[in-house]
């Protein structure tokens, strides 16, 4: 909205875009609360209460120029933490899967076979993601100028195809042993007791990996604990499957192997579409961009529209880009402040990796870049 010129507002005064100063309408609240389920209106007063929390933490970073949070030795320590439940991952991946290759060859049972295919994997994923938590650690500004955060995502893109291309063989030896008239399956007293100890300690291990991992909100901790969880289903189906057959019948130890690898490809699959979406560039939330457009709107008195505010996937990242309307008779070094300012400030958001900020005198011309959108 146009700001009269004489007007005397100090720059830091909250202002509301024209559709967000409505967007809480009375009546529309009373319909709601009038007809509407109470589910309804219990999610419309959430979406309400999230949208203001966003503004005030735009509020604060207008202000402060940082968002308040933790100190600089606060965040180091963090730091260590999260790398030391990657370390102690890693060492309990490979501790863990020389007991699982030991209870695959005293057993002989595909379930549980498949389950420390599943294991040889996490050392794989472990490496994968080391290696790229390391390269992003390591800038290169000349051969990679934008950074290397699609890394992250494209490691996880390797990870789950190899997940899903050794689950789609473990089917097939599977539905080979089921076609098989050899299909026999029997375990000694010694052997069933070492199959189920071992088990269950790599169960228990895991899932305390999981509650410590998961205490994190670092996304390749995170990583390692939804790992940690598939393990801990994979564990437990493997090793019911192949009691199951010990006990009951042979054609039970094939079957909980498919069941662990279409488990496997259905996780992975999806693993694989989330990571996808965030390479090719998918838009953020609209209340992320309401978050954006009201930082922008309130950054300084001078702005006289807000043009275009996009915020886009690049990897674990947002790419942002802004047009701002600023006067035209405004001097370039004036305007050039205002712009670089205004980017500096969009930086410091910790899910923005980079920003754009382009600068124009009016908004009645065709959107910038309209070819790519035809």
């Amino acid at each position: 909205m146009p700001r009269a010129e004489g007007e005397k507002a100090s720059s830091w005064t909250p202002r509301l875009p024209w559709g967000f100063r409505h967007h809480v309408n009375p009546s529309r609240l009373f319909c709601l609360v009038a007809s509407g389920p109470e589910d309804n209106v219990a999610e419309y007063y959430q979406q309400q209460v999230e949208m203001l929390e966003g503004f005030s933490e735009m509020d604060a970073l207008a202000e402060r120029g940082f968002i308040p949070g933790m100190s600089k030795e606060e965040r180091e320590k963090l730091a260590k933490s999260e790398t030391f439940a990657i370390r102690i991952s890693n060492v309990a991946n490979m501790v863990l899967f020389a007991a699982k290759v030991y209870a695959s060859v005293q057993s002989g049972s595909l379930a549980i076979i498949a389950s420390t295919l599943d294991s040889l994997l996490d050392l794989l994923s472990g490496f994968i993601l080391w290696f790229t938590a390391f390269s992003m650690q390591t800038p290169s500004p000349y051969q990679y100028p934008i950074g290397k955060k699609r890394m992250q995502p494209l490691g996880i893109l390797v990870f789950a195809s190899v997940m899903a291309t050794l689950g789609l063989q473990i089917i097939l030896e599977s539905m080979r042993t089921l076609l098989s008239d050899e299909n026999e399956f029997s375990l000694t007293k010694k052997q069933e007791q070492w199959l189920v100890g071992i088990m269950l300690s790599v169960t228990l291990v895991k899932f305390v990996l999981v509650i410590y991992c998961r205490s994190f909100t670092n996304d390749i901790v995170k990583a390692y604990a939804q790992d940690h969880f598939f393990d801990v289903i994979t564990n437990i189906i493997g090793l019911i499957a192949a009691l199951l057959a010990n006990y009951i019948d042979d054609w039970l130890d094939p079957v909980g192997a498919i069941i662990l690898a279409i488990y496997t490809i259905r996780t992975w699959s999806m693993t694989v579409l989330e990571n996808v979406n965030s390479l090719v560039g998918r838009s953020a939330a609209p209340e992320y961009l309401q978050k954006l457009t009201y930082l922008c709107w309130n950054h300084h008195k001078a702005i006289r529209h807000i043009d275009t505010v996009r915020a886009y996937t690049f990897g674990s990242h947002y790419f942002v880009e802004v047009d701002i309307v600023l006067p035209a008779g405004m001097p370039l070094q004036e305007a050039h402040d205002i712009g670089e300012s205004l980017q500096e400030k969009l930086e410091l958001l910790p899910e923005i990796e980079r920003a754009f900020v382009h600068l124009d005198y009016e908004y009645t011309h065709k959107p910038e870049h309209a070819q790519a959108h035809s």
